[in-house]
């Protein structure tokens, strides 16, 4: 019996990917899986699917995400607590999590239906915003949680703490909590490190810092991290989880951050290769012979 009855499609709302939606639901129909689709798929092929909510995708047995790194990301979130494995299908632009090509799409899936792929587990952050000792917000990232100045030209103040031990005050635009998924995104464009996805381990990346000395730090993620707003009544800042889902912060407010108890499991084709896919994206080696 097949590992994979049923299978979530959830796609970018875009005309221009909606045939390879199709060639997808074929593929599917034609090997008798159950489908389910979200609004996003069910848009671009209203005549041959309905759309079901994420208790649905959450049941499924994979979820195969038809768009782009952030298409994956919105469903990572999602989708990881229920332990639902995602194989991205890259119709976007960078595609450092959506791997696989619409043109190696099928091939790709015959692989995966046969039992023939490579699965990675991925660091997730789980947070929650607390004011004066009282739970405000809970959050999930699969990239990274940022607080920064909400006016455009003014710094902020912040104190970071791993678990009851100060790390520093800071005066910077803000600070990004990445996990290694999140290392090749907003982080690295911070000078942040590239950290492995297989490496247990969270950076803390100040963003723009007045203090030149004010750099990266890589801290183990068994530790809870520690963010509070320092300032006044006027101080606010923006805590934003994947750059998708954002929440005001005030002075005295605090973020802390652990590691979420379950892993975004990630299939990949066989052939997957972390270093190809960097050397790819970020255009290393192109002289090597």
């Amino acid at each position: 019996m097949s590992l994979f009855n049923t299978i979530g499609i959830v796609a970018k709302r875009d005309a221009a990917i909606a045939d390879n939606v199709n060639a997808l639901v074929d593929f599917l129909e034609a090997r008798e899986i159950s489908i389910v689709a979200d609004s996003g798929c069910a848009g671009l092929l209203p005549d041959r699917v309905t759309a079901s909510d994420t208790a649905a995708l959450c049941a499924c047995d994979l979820v195969i995400v038809v768009g782009g790194d952030g298409t994956l990301l919105n469903t990572g979130r999602d989708l990881a607590p229920a332990g639902v494995p995602i194989l991205g299908v890259n119709q976007g632009r960078l595609g450092f999590m959506v791997d696989v090509a619409p043109k190696d799409m099928i091939n790709v899936l015959e692989e995966v239906l046969a039992g023939d792929y490579h699965e990675e587990q991925r660091l997730m952050l789980a947070a929650r915003i607390e004011r004066s000792g009282r739970l405000l917000k809970r959050l999930r990232a699969v990239n990274d949680l940022v607080i920064r100045n909400q006016a455009a030209i003014r710094m902020i103040e912040f104190e970071t703490s791993l678990d009851d031990v100060f790390i520093s005050l800071h005066r910077a635009d803000g600070i990004i909590v990445a996990t290694p998924t999140g290392s090749t995104a907003y982080a690295l464009s911070g000078g942040g490190p590239i950290i492995h996805p297989g490496v247990d381990a969270v950076a803390l990346v100040p963003i723009c810092p007045h203090a030149l000395s004010d750099r990266p730090v890589v801290v183990s993620a068994r530790h809870e991290i520690r963010i509070r707003l320092k300032g006044n009544a006027r101080s606010r800042a923006l805590c934003t989880a994947d750059g998708q889902e954002n929440d005001l912060l005030d002075a005295d407010d605090v973020l802390c951050v652990t590691r979420e108890a379950q892993p975004l499991r990630l299939f990949h084709p066989r052939s997957y290769n972390y270093f190809e896919v960097l050397r790819t994206k970020l255009h290393w080696g192109r002289n090597r012979v």
